[in-house]
């Protein structure tokens, strides 16, 4: 009876130790799965981060197949967007740099800005022509490609719109608000000291002096004749003679290409299968991380040339 009672504690004892050892395994094997997944889920979220902020995934792309590289320019030229000169040079010098690149298309759909930023940029198409010559580089034209935008477009071997595309503005403007009278009429008094008699420079809150109004004019027409002279080494004898071209008006696509602004029809896809003949497109374009958003620099001084919303706007 004693020895039944024994062998019965004992089989006890086994079944509760082995519980426990499965219940501590399970415990175990429970924490390093949690450790794993945990450890996937921090690697993902780092991951995102450096993403989002720019600091991965900026190296040149290195593509397998021959393809046609796309970059898009898309809004306003301006030093701090995403279509900064330092952003779609460096699209467009990654794009070239692949041997495997056997055309380029730069895709606009932007109404102008910054002439120093659209400057930078035609001057570098144009060198990377120059070093690259078996290279074409189109540019392909969406809504509207207005006074910067067509800056950078005339600098490409061809360029295609849609026939509602808007094209043109190749002018510039200045514009602004006067509060002379305003703050006359509040009784408010203006208080401007300078150092160089012309240091306040069209001030809103000071009457027009015809001696500044002068010297606007005459500085947005040397910006103009620099506009023209690109637009003519750029489209050279496709431009028709007609005087209103360089206007700043602006007109469809189908127009664009009677005047030698333009001259073909075509889109993204078009452009890549029937003229460069590689129907595969990579996208080069730069995007703009986290890091370069909380970057934005103030204090800058941005001349627009835009057919629509031309002005220079000083931050200070």
């Amino acid at each position: 009876m004693v020895d039944s009672d024994k062998k019965n504690e004992n089989w006890e004892k086994e079944i509760l130790e082995k519980l426990a050892f499965s219940s501590i395994r399970e415990q175990r094997r429970g924490r390093r799965w949690g450790i794993f997944f945990k450890s996937l889920t921090f690697l993902y979220l780092f991951l995102l981060l450096f993403l989002a902020m720019g600091w991965i995934g900026k190296a040149g792309i290195k593509s397998i197949d021959k393809h046609t590289a796309l970059i898009n320019l898309h809004g306003m030229l301006t030093p701090d967007s995403v279509s900064s000169a330092e952003n779609i040079n460096a699209s467009l010098r990654n794009a070239f740099n692949d041997k495997n690149t056997q055309g380029v298309i730069i895709q606009i759909n932007s109404p102008g800005g910054s002439p120093v930023q659209a400057g930078y940029i035609n001057d570098e198409i144009l060198r990377l022509r120059s070093i690259y010559p078996d290279i074409p580089l189109y540019a392909v034209i969406g809504d509207i490609c207005a006074s910067g935008g067509y800056y950078v477009a005339a600098a490409a071997d061809k360029i295609f719109v849609d026939k509602a595309s808007l094209v043109g503005s190749i002018g510039v403007m200045l514009d602004g608000f006067g509060f002379a009278e305003t703050l006359e009429k509040l009784g408010i008094e203006r208080r401007l000291i300078t150092a160089g008699e012309s240091k306040g420079f069209l001030d809103p809150f000071l009457p027009m002096d015809d001696k500044q109004i002068e010297h606007a004019q005459s500085m947005l027409a040397e910006v103009h004749d620099q506009f023209v002279s690109v637009v003519r080494h750029g489209r050279g004898d496709r431009l028709k003679d007609d005087p209103t071209i360089f206007s700043g008006i602006i007109w469809t696509g189908e127009k664009s290409i009677d005047l030698g602004l333009a001259d073909a029809m075509g889109s993204v896809d078009y452009v890549a299968r029937e003229i460069i003949q590689a129907e595969d497109i990579v996208d080069y374009t730069a995007k703009e991380g986290l890091a370069e958003r909380f970057a934005k620099r103030f204090g800058q001084v941005v001349m627009n040339i835009s057919g629509g919303a031309g002005n220079i706007v000083a931050l200070r």
